[in-house]
């Protein structure tokens, strides 16, 4: 296995914010052409991006537990035994461990393969309007302290305090930033750019999109991205007004109704938005520092 060839696959990966499994061969018994040490790299669509188990052993087995475990985000021990045709069936049928595995194949032996998932830090990517805005403002300070990677798209932003990235856009371009199951978008644009970056966002794979607007606003942003064909599913789920019900009135504590909407959806117990409270608070008279 060529260390380099490994090395830049895996900062590939890393870099693109998407989850992997590398499968890690650590123990060998009997005549196998995987050696302890040997790895690969599996990403979440199934293919091995990189590393060898040695040639002539099965993959297919090992991706398919590495798959179980980037949705689970639990590392695992498999035990391959590889044997004739008869032994794998009678060691399937017999089998209750879901971690031993009997496989036919002429290699011959047993692997005890390590699979552990890489799961990228979960992102709060916040959409600003430009300028001062002090809602976004406390959303990076309160979000790095809950361990977020911070991700701030904004033409001109004003933060005291640095987010992990940057980017000055009032678009949301996709060359720039892909949205994935671990990110969480919080749009801050309030007006005129408020629908073509829900439409954006409509097509990419965020698991969570708020939107902060009046009641009104959001009323006609609903109406024109229906009108452009923007699909139900996503405006069903869209958290607009944002924020859970707190009472939240200072950009402070809109912040926190915000970040515990994002907390729920996180932890799946996403509640019902009510219509006071933190929706009420979600208005154009909730501007920053009133």
């Amino acid at each position: 296995m060529h260390a380099g060839h490994y090395s830049r696959h895996l900062a590939e990966l890393v870099a693109r914010h998407e989850p992997f499994a590398v499968a890690t061969v650590t123990r060998t018994e009997g005549s196998t052409l995987a050696k302890p040490g040997f790895k690969i790299l599996i990403t979440e669509q199934g293919e091995i991006a990189a590393g060898t188990l040695g040639g002539g052993c099965p993959e297919g087995p090992i991706v398919e537990a590495a798959l179980e475990g980037i949705r689970s985000g639990e590392p695992r021990v498999l035990r391959i035994h590889l044997v004739d045709t008869e032994k794998a069936v009678e060691g399937t049928v017999r089998e209750a461990d879901p971690n031993e595995i009997w496989v036919q194949t002429n290699c011959g032996g047993v692997l005890e393969v390590y699979i552990e998932p890489m799961m990228p830090v979960e992102r709060l990517v916040l959409i600003g309007q430009g300028g001062r805005d002090d809602v976004e403002t406390a959303l990076v300070h309160l979000g790095r302290r809950l361990g977020f990677e911070i991700t701030v798209v904004d033409p001109t932003p004003v933060l005291p305090e640095p987010p992990d990235r940057v980017i000055r856009n009032g678009q949301l371009d996709p060359k720039e930033i892909t949205l994935l199951a671990h990110d969480y978008v919080v749009v801050l644009t309030k007006g005129e750019r408020d629908v073509a970056i829900l439409e954006a966002l409509s097509r990419t794979k965020a698991r969570y999109v708020g939107l902060l607007a009046s009641r009104h606003r959001l009323k006609q942003d609903l109406d024109e991205l229906g009108r452009r064909g923007v699909s139900s599913e996503f405006l069903s789920s869209l958290h607009a007004p944002i924020g859970i019900d707190i009472g939240a009135k200072t950009p402070e504590e809109l912040a926190v109704a915000i970040l515990a909407d994002v907390i729920a959806t996180k932890h799946g117990k996403d509640s019902a938005h009510s219509s006071s409270g933190a929706r009420s608070a979600s208005t154009e008279s909730a501007k920053p520092g009133l």
